[in-house]
């Protein structure tokens, strides 16, 4: 039911981490092999163009070997790496750093803390999407909103200072990202992707099942 998202990785030292007066920017490293817009996008490829992109640019098999596995001939196999190369290339944003995707994630959840919707909807591109993923097994959006303003109500319609609730600045799939917790258990896990200056994707895990990793932070 609904959509579907990949598990999100967690990071074991938070941002406020080891040392104080540590800059939560330090601790955030950019890891394209689990970067959440990447997996994704790797979830959207085909089986073909997933097999031969992981083969050949993450584990750098020949396309003469990834064409015996795949049963295909080298020349199909380039094709489909090439297809998926521009998969990766076309969802990919401008490299922001990783302060500043910081200073964004922490600006929106100091926005939503206050129910500010007009702060939320400028720190949204104006084609934002945010997604949610509750595994058909506790209460998320079927689809994908879209829409700057859409998803900056759908945010505030959902008190992030209800009873109970605590958001948590953490590492999500080696970028800033956020954690809700009630009561001390992980009930959703955010992960974001930045551009320029504006959020363009929200990605909401809520499945139980895909945060256990989650128990213990």
């Amino acid at each position: 039911m609904g959509e579907w998202i990949p598990e999100p990785l967690p990071d074991r030292t938070e941002w406020t981490g080891a040392r104080p007066g540590a800059d939560p920017a330090d601790r955030v490293t950019l890891d394209e092999s689990v970067n959440m817009a990447f997996l994704v996008v790797l979830d959207a490829m085909t089986p073909a163009e997933r097999v031969a992109f992981v083969l050949h640019d993450v584990f750098r098999y020949p396309f003469a070997e990834v064409a015996e596995i795949v049963g295909r001939s080298p020349a199909a196999c380039r094709q489909l790496a090439t297809s998926a190369r521009r998969r990766v290339r076309t969802a990919r944003p401008g490299a922001v750093p990783a302060a500043r995707r910081a200073d964004v994630v922490r600006a929106f959840k100091e926005a939503w803390e206050a129910g500010d919707i007009d702060a939320l909807i400028d720190l949204l591109a104006p084609d934002a999407t945010a997604t949610g993923d509750g595994g058909g097994l506790v209460t998320a959006a079927p689809h994908p909103v879209e829409g700057a303003e859409q998803v900056a109500r759908f945010f505030a319609d959902r008190p992030a200072a209800a009873p109970g609730m605590t958001l948590v600045e953490r590492t999500v799939n080696g970028q800033p990202g956020l954690v809700a917790q009630r009561d001390g258990v992980t009930v959703s896990v955010m992960a974001f992707a930045v551009t320029g200056d504006r959020i363009a994707h929200i990605w909401a895990v809520l499945n139980p099942e895909k945060l256990h990793p989650w128990a213990a932070g």
